[in-house]
């Protein structure tokens, strides 16, 4: 008699256990979702693929049915890749009805520089020491160079791993003109070219700004370096 009573309970709760387990799958997915859209927010302005390798919702979030809102609260330094605890609170209407806590880790796969060989100490890289890859941006730390012209022209400050991410403290700017090097300055417009003999009262790479010296007027100035010889007024 108890077991045909205990039957006909189950039998009668079985409809509302599985709507709540629907719920409770439907709620997980929109956390999900909105994890998804977050991450992919943090990327936007990168042509990065993302995605979530790992996805744990702390506890057991009893959510109501219903449309609900969500809004996903990060630590503010994270970059949205790597491992993270996150908060997602859950808002039906203006009030906020649940703050559940998730952990992630995150993929993002980014363009990345590597050196194709050993570079040694010292050496001027140039276009056939690199190349571009996808790597995890989580592996570097998020420390990386994304186009070959953020490392061409410049200097190893220490020697470079073949087949590993260049990082931009590793590299430093190779300069092209020295402090008290005799420099050609170009003061031009539309309408004319005037060209004087000065010198450099610093050094510095290509496109870098630095004080010249007009040795006919002995007036100092800012010029933009053009090349190794040559030095444009900055007006």
């Amino acid at each position: 008699m108890n077991k045909i009573i205990l039957i006909i309970i189950a039998y009668l709760l079985l409809p509302s256990l599985s709507n709540a387990a629907q719920l409770s799958t439907l709620r997980d997915s929109e956390i999900r979702n909105a994890v998804i859209i977050y991450v992919q927010q943090k990327q936007v302005n990168f042509s990065n693929e993302v995605r979530l390798k790992r996805f744990t919702i702390g506890g057991s979030p009893s959510l109501p049915e219903g449309n609900l809102d969500y809004e996903v609260v990060a630590p503010q330094q994270w970059g949205g890749w790597g491992n993270a605890n996150i908060a997602v609170l859950a808002r039906q209407g203006d009030r906020v009805i649940g703050n559940i806590n998730v952990r992630v880790e995150v993929e993002v796969l980014a363009d990345m520089v590597f050196a194709v060989r050993q570079i040694d100490f010292g050496t001027i890289l140039s276009s056939s020491d690199l190349v571009i890859r996808k790597n995890d941006v989580g592996s570097v730390q998020g420390r990386y160079l994304a186009t070959v012209d953020d490392a061409i022209g410049k200097k190893a400050r220490l020697s470079l791993k073949a087949n590993v991410p260049i990082k931009s403290e590793q590299l430093e700017k190779n300069p092209i003109i020295k402090s008290g090097q005799m420099v050609t300055i170009v003061a031009e417009n539309e309408r004319m070219r005037v060209t004087v003999t000065g010198k450099a009262k610093s050094a510095g790479s290509f496109g870098d700004t630095i004080i010249v010296q007009n040795l006919n007027s002995l007036k100092e100035m800012s010029a933009r370096i053009i090349n190794s010889e040559t030095v444009q007024i900055v007006y």
